[in-house]
């Protein structure tokens, strides 16, 4: 029975849902953002999965369920946005400037370093659309020759450091104002990024998660221009 378990799509899906709803209480119980609950809830799945001989392709089943709900719940970020839109809209142009200054330091940054680091053309290239919501850093990768598992995993690490550390970094740094921090973390940190600041303001949440969309836009535009350019 528990072999046919791990042949259904069922065991992936419960898993990561088990796992996450006690990383969130984790989280909760603890209020220390260095419980983030998706790098808990990732941390654990990995160990469980080591500790258990599962392999990922049976894991997989059911996690690329969860993987097809990322869109539908990035589109539901639309309803804090819509909630402030008389604030967002009076901040446009900044946030527009913000946004697209933001995804080109990303792209500059991350393939540059891998590229310093002597990392191959797909490595860097994998890595150059690293701040973008995975749906569509996946299919940015696809279209320039990354590596889709690579950039996907990439693109996670990045949503939980920025999680865990963006809104201070943003604060240690000068910013005070919630709506830019808000476009800062979810132009650099996607969807975990914004989960966070939904958390910390409801502008900054909004205003992160309106990054998000404009930045999966920008990136989508640039990668493949620079690749003309430079691939």
């Amino acid at each position: 029975m528990w072999i046919d378990l791990l042949r259904t799509p069922l065991f992936g899906v419960g898993l990561t849902l088990l796992v996450f709803f006690l990383a969130q209480r984790l989280y909760q119980k603890s209020g220390s953002i260095l419980f983030n609950p998706v790098a808990i809830a990732i941390a654990a799945i990995i160990a469980l999965l080591q500790l258990g001989g599962i392999s990922y392709q049976d894991y997989a089943r059911g996690g690329d369920l969860l993987l097809f709900l990322l869109g539908p719940s990035v589109v539901a970020l639309g309803l804090p946005l819509y909630q402030r839109r008389r604030e967002i809209l009076a901040r446009k142009l900044p946030i527009l400037a913000g946004v697209t200054a933001g995804a080109l330091t990303s792209i500059v940054t991350a393939s540059g370093l891998a590229w310093l680091l002597g990392g191959s053309r797909e490595v860097i290239w994998s890595f150059a659309p690293k701040s973008v919501t995975t749906p569509i850093a996946i299919g940015i990768a696809e279209k320039v020759g990354g590596l889709p598992p690579l950039t996907a995993a990439i693109v996670v690490i990045t949503g939980c450091v920025g999680a865990i550390c963006g809104p201070e970094f943003c604060r240690l740094i000068g910013l005070r104002h919630q709506a830019a921090i808000g476009l800062a973390v979810g132009t650099s940190a996607h969807g975990i990024g914004t989960a966070r600041m939904l958390e910390v303001d409801r502008l900054g949440g909004a205003v992160a998660g309106l990054a998000i969309g404009l930045n999966g836009l920008i990136t989508a535009f640039l990668v493949p221009l620079v690749y003309l350019l430079f691939g």
